[in-house]
């Protein structure tokens, strides 16, 4: 099921859950606004997943309605994650998914980082 970004927040979806601390993660980084934990169904060989502690649906939500504090909050655990975990090097890859286009399938902000191959092309190429 894909979200649609313009509905409100649902605290019962699954980041919430940990978030709050009823689901277990594995997590790599954690500070008063954010979390940085391993995706459970890893896309690439290192697959992490940053959120916000905040309700937040998309990218859009928290680029229009969170603290000063919590951006750059995200964006640091997002950067330190990626050094802590060795991957500056190689390179990682960024995916924030928001809206029915984008297929974004949790109604809670996250940040995908994606390592540990040759990624390929941002999207496939289509004729027409």
């Amino acid at each position: 099921m894909t979200v649609d970004a313009t509905q409100p927040y649902d605290d019962a979806n699954i980041f919430a859950k940990l978030v709050r601390g009823e689901i277990p993660s594995r997590r790599v980084y954690e500070d008063a606004h954010s979390i940085v934990f391993h995706d459970i169904a890893p896309w690439a060989p290192v697959h992490l997943l940053a959120v916000p502690k905040g309700r937040y649906v998309s990218w859009d939500d928290f680029s229009a309605s969170a603290s000063a504090e919590e951006i750059v909050s995200l964006t640091r655990a997002i950067g330190q994650a990626a050094r802590e975990a060795g991957l500056v090097e190689r390179g990682y890859r960024l995916i924030a998914n928001t809206g029915l286009d984008s297929h974004a399938e949790v109604p809670h902000l996250h940040v995908h980082i994606l390592a540990g191959r040759a990624l390929g092309p941002m999207l496939a190429h289509r004729d027409g």
